[in-house]
């Protein structure tokens, strides 16, 4: 039977081994799910109907997602991004009928993520009938991942760890939600990168796109993760390369880095059966993380990937590469108020 749309063909993994115990789910366009989510849920509430317009801030493949929907479904569509979105994407969002714009200087808070909210507000106020999908705290961002939960339970059965890129917080939150309905012990790791607040670094300018943020999202559940890794800029621009150049799969960058990740963790786990999320396909990154020449003028440019993280026991304290941390289902609060201690080494936790 033909998929009814573009949307129903391509919004959910493909499950693909990439290891003795290691399986990537592996998407075209991962926020395509939650963006198709979210529209028809607020469609069943009566939130959007006949001429309602769909204001959203996002810098990247939520917004492709989102434009792709609305197109679809004749909706209007306002994106209020930044700098980040290249100009490919510029081109992808306004030829499905997106009404981009740009803000083009950050908040002296919370950087462009925070001014973009501040627009968002604004055109609310212009656009009496209109709605926000809002991904950073709208629950059904989360609940979207029910059924890939329920396809990668179909296929593999039992699983024991789950590691995946943290940026809004939904799909790694969502998908191990409901995988321990079947293993409540299951292993939550989220990767994030160097300057991003969501596990308590400070706040700084971050090369890598779609990991991390500036603002902390609400969908962030923090005492669902048992471990965090942080992965800077060159690890995972080389990590990503590795993917392509090993596996054939060309990904994005928060997919190379949760990689990077979840193969170091799986090796250290051979019992156990570890998924990991890969989001979107690498596209939108030949000019940028696949160009030596732009890695080189970035400074960015590694000839490999670290054999190993550095443990640490406080996300202040941690270094400039590529570090673990037990996060021990804890609330931030909870790790930050905890005082650091020193001389702590190891290596991945066993399931």
């Amino acid at each position: 039977m033909p998929y009814q749309s573009i949307v129903d063909a391509t919004e959910l993994p493909r499950l693909v081994r990439l290891g003795p115990n290691l399986y990537g789910a592996v998407f075209s366009l991962m926020k395509l799910l939650p963006a198709r989510f979210m529209i028809d849920r607020a469609e069943d509430r009566g939130a959007l109907g006949t001429g309602t317009t769909i204001i959203e801030t996002s810098s990247g493949t939520f917004a492709l997602g989102l434009a792709m929907v609305a197109r679809l479904r004749g909706y209007q569509l306002k994106i209020v991004g930044d700098p980040a979105i290249d100009r490919n994407l510029r081109m992808r969002l306004r030829g499905l009928g997106a009404d981009v714009e740009i803000v083009e200087r950050a908040g002296a808070q919370g950087g462009y993520q925070q001014a973009r909210l501040d627009r968002v507000a604004e055109l609310c106020e212009q656009i009496p009938d209109h709605f926000v999908p809002g991904q950073y705290d709208n629950k059904d961002n989360p609940t979207a991942y029910g059924r890939v939960a329920e396809l990668v339970g179909d296929a593999l059965g039992h699983v024991d760890c789950l590691v995946g890129p943290v940026g809004s917080g939904g799909s790694t939150g969502g998908l191990a939600s409901f995988l321990r309905l079947a293993n409540p012990g299951l292993h939550l790791v989220g990767v994030d990168t160097h300057g991003s607040v969501i596990f308590g670094m400070e706040d700084r300018p971050r090369l890598v796109r779609g990991l991390g943020n500036s603002l902390l999202p609400a969908n962030v559940r923090h005492d669902a993760y048992d471990e965090v890794h942080w992965v800077n800029a060159a690890e995972t621009f080389r990590a990503t390369r590795d993917l392509h150049e090993r596996k054939a799969l060309f990904m994005g960058a928060t997919s190379g880095a949760a990689h990077l990740v979840a193969q170091w963790w799986a090796a250290r786990n051979p019992g156990a059966k570890v998924v990991v999320m890969l989001p979107d396909e690498g596209n939108r990154y030949q000019e940028t993380v696949y160009s030596e020449e732009w890695l080189h003028a970035n400074g960015v440019l590694a000839d490999r990937v670290p054999d190993a993280p550095h443990r640490e026991d406080h996300p202040r304290s941690a270094g400039p590469d590529w570090s673990w941390m037990p996060w021990g289902r804890r609330t931030l609060d909870e790790v930050l108020a905890a005082a650091p201690a020193h001389g702590l080494a190891g290596s991945g936790a066993a399931v």
